[in-house]
């Protein structure tokens, strides 16, 4: 099989993005849910309908709470993922001297939960580019793909090597970085420039020393609760929305 989606919005999504020779495999007997899922599929004219029994789905995604159904993206580019990405320099080759842009560097995000929450908001709040690294970090997988619902495959992505050298290259490009840490400047108090670059660390040990000294500033989150950090998805969210508030 080739890239594979699960969960019924983000095959909603994928069913507008799939290529031909992409394969929809459906339980039987699935009920009204299941039907609109297959006559999208057939709306396509490019997605083959299968219905097969539970045990049978079971076996194609072990593990998966597919709840009866799971998209086979196909096609000439069977294998490779159908996500939207680029390299770092693609993306900044697109942008003209006049073009603001909001980027979000997750370093060493690990749960999939998190990327897919973080990439749906991502989405929401208008970021251009997601990059996240090559290693020590949770890929865009079904997982992700399914908590995104689906948002996942409008968020456009580079996965890099070296954050540190991407950062240079953004700063290089009139890019301001803003390292998101409880210990920084109060969030609404902060003047995101038209171009930003915002840094969420790892769930455990926050943003890496050598990728810090690479940020301009660093900005938190004023909290007036009993827990003394948010979940990165939720703060990621929160910064999202106060760069979007001036910009």
């Amino acid at each position: 099989m080739g890239e594979r989606i699960y969960g019924y919005h983000a095959i909603e999504e994928g069913l507008k993005k799939a290529f031909a020779g992409s394969t929809l495999y459906l339980v039987r007997n699935g009920g009204e849910k299941l039907s609109r899922l297959e006559f999208a599929a057939r709306c396509t004219g490019k997605v083959a309908v299968k219905k097969v029994s539970r045990d049978e789905l079971d076996r194609m995604a072990p593990g998966m709470d597919h709840r009866g159904a799971l998209l086979d993206l196909g096609g000439p580019r069977k294998g490779a993922s159908r996500l939207k990405e680029v390299s770092v320099e693609e993306f900044l080759s697109s942008l003209s001297d006049d073009d603001g842009a909001l980027v979000l560097v997750l370093d060493g995000i690990t749960d999939p939960h998190n990327l897919g929450a973080i990439l749906r908001s991502a989405d929401q709040f208008g970021v251009d580019l997601v990059i996240i690294p090559e290693r020590r970090s949770v890929q865009a997988n079904e997982t992700v793909v399914k908590v995104s619902s689906g948002a996942a495959q409008y968020v456009t992505l580079s996965v890099v090597t070296n954050i540190s050298r991407e950062i240079e290259r953004l700063k290089a490009s009139g890019f301001w970085v803003y390292a998101a840490d409880m210990n920084g400047s109060p969030s609404y108090g902060m003047n995101f420039d038209r171009r930003s670059v915002i840094v969420m660390g790892s769930e455990g040990s926050g943003i890496s020393s050598l990728v810090r000294k690479n940020c301009d500033y660093v900005v938190s989150i004023p909290m007036r609760g009993h827990i003394d950090s948010l979940n990165v998805s939720v703060a990621a969210g929160i910064l999202m929305y106060e760069f979007r508030k001036s910009h």
